[in-house]
């Protein structure tokens, strides 16, 4: 079963996954499993204190060794398998839909959410097997980074979506961005929803809908088109006939100034 463990000074954060939305009806389902392990109950002081002030100098304060590798000794000992030690921080790889996809194909991990000016770094040396950011950006603490891993995961287990076809359809799942979506009314505001999604014509809605992702790739996250164009070289098979009919659509589209729709 898919289970996390969280290293974590404020485990009352973590009710927004284990009391909301999908991520709550996963953890009723059985589907993964939720535990917060806080430092403090490891402290070595009548305080509670697991902070202490940075040798060298500096401001802040940096969370110490000890109380962590306590915490996370003691969720390694509740779990029936020794898990991977993940810690949320600026300065590790990039989390993508890859990285979910591995993590929710498997048992978890424990994350260990930093605080104040980070941890000590021989906790990292110690007890660290990976180092995960959610992009060029700094956060009050790792607990909010925690949160988006594991609602990223959990929406990827079997059960876990009323439609199956939800997270298949995601964005990055296939490497492109999703495409629009619209619900009623038809027209909103003087702005209408696209004939061909009130068609009823199933295929003709499926090109449009991979046409228009495949725009939106293009222009909204050109690094990420071309990694998707890059694998497609890669593959023997290329391009298939109608992504590359689509492309030169959108180049003509693009050239003419003509509507998306």
């Amino acid at each position: 079963m898919l289970r996390f463990d969280v290293i974590t000074l404020f485990p009352e954060m973590f009710a927004a996954v284990r009391d909301c939305g999908i991520s709550r009806r996963a953890l009723e389902r059985g589907l993964w499993q939720l535990d917060c392990w806080n430092p403090r109950d490891w402290a070595d002081n009548a305080y509670g204190s697991v902070d202490d002030r940075p040798f060298g100098g500096g401001p802040g304060m940096v969370m110490q060794a000890g109380p962590l590798e306590a915490a996370i000794g003691a969720a390694q000992v509740a779990r029936s398998s020794k898990a991977k030690v993940i810690y949320l921080s600026p300065q590790g790889k990039p989390l993508n839909h890859a990285k979910v996809a591995e993590l929710a194909a498997g048992e978890g991990a424990i994350l260990l959410c930093g605080r104040y000016e980070g941890i000590d770094e021989r906790v990292i040396a110690r007890c660290v097997d990976e180092e995960v950011s959610l992009g060029d950006f700094v956060l009050s603490g790792g607990e909010i980074a925690a949160l988006a891993l594991i609602d990223a995961c959990v929406r990827q287990l079997p059960g876990a979506l009323n439609d199956v076809a939800s997270a298949v359809e995601d964005s990055f799942v296939d490497g492109l961005l999703d495409c629009p979506h619209y619900t009623r009314p038809e027209v909103y505001e003087e702005l209408p929803v696209p004939e061909v999604l009130l068609s009823g014509h199933h295929e003709n809605i499926r090109r449009w809908r991979l046409k228009q992702s495949l725009l939106r790739t293009r222009e909204r996250r050109p690094e990420l088109f071309a990694k998707w164009l890059a694998q497609r070289a890669a593959n023997a098979r290329g391009l298939s006939k109608e992504e590359t009919q689509l492309l030169r659509e959108i180049e003509v589209d693009s050239n003419t100034g003509a509507l998306r729709s």
